[in-house]
């Protein structure tokens, strides 16, 4: 979709954050995700949006984890949402590709991304931009 700028996540992004983290089922409010932002920033790490017609639609967050066993960091993208309504467009696209230029620039040497086995429409749209399933990965609160 053209029109659509990327950029880094701004504290003025909280209410659209909100918004857009909700629709993935996440209970979260603007002030919290904000105070995230904040501490990935110092970290080094970013957030990015997609804006069209000066509001944000969609959003990506990144991290970078050195790692024993590669030369070089790997880097992640552990969220992304788009506009329900706007999805299939190419703003993921657009997203995901900032995030893979931002994250080479810091020196990853691998992008991984993680997506909750339940989202099988958002695995099809990884492995269509070349991601391929690698393993697994296990959790617990």
């Amino acid at each position: 979709m053209s029109g659509v700028r990327i950029r880094p996540a701004a504290a003025d992004d909280g209410a659209a954050l909100e918004l857009l983290v909700r629709q993935l089922g996440y209970d979260e409010n603007a002030a919290d995700i904000l105070a995230r932002l904040a501490a990935m920033e110092q970290r080094g790490l970013t957030a990015l949006v997609a804006e069209l017609d000066g509001r944000v639609v969609g959003c990506l967050a990144t991290s970078i984890m050195p790692v024993l066993h590669r030369p070089k960091p790997v880097g992640r993208i552990s969220m992304m949402v788009v506009e329900e309504r706007l999805r299939s467009q190419g703003i993921g696209e657009q997203l995901v590709r900032a995030a893979e230029a931002w994250l080479k620039d810091q020196g990853c040497g691998m992008i991984e991304v993680t997506s909750n086995m339940k989202r099988t429409d958002a695995h099809r749209f990884y492995q269509r931009l070349g991601f391929e399933p690698t393993s697994y990965r296990f959790a617990r609160d």
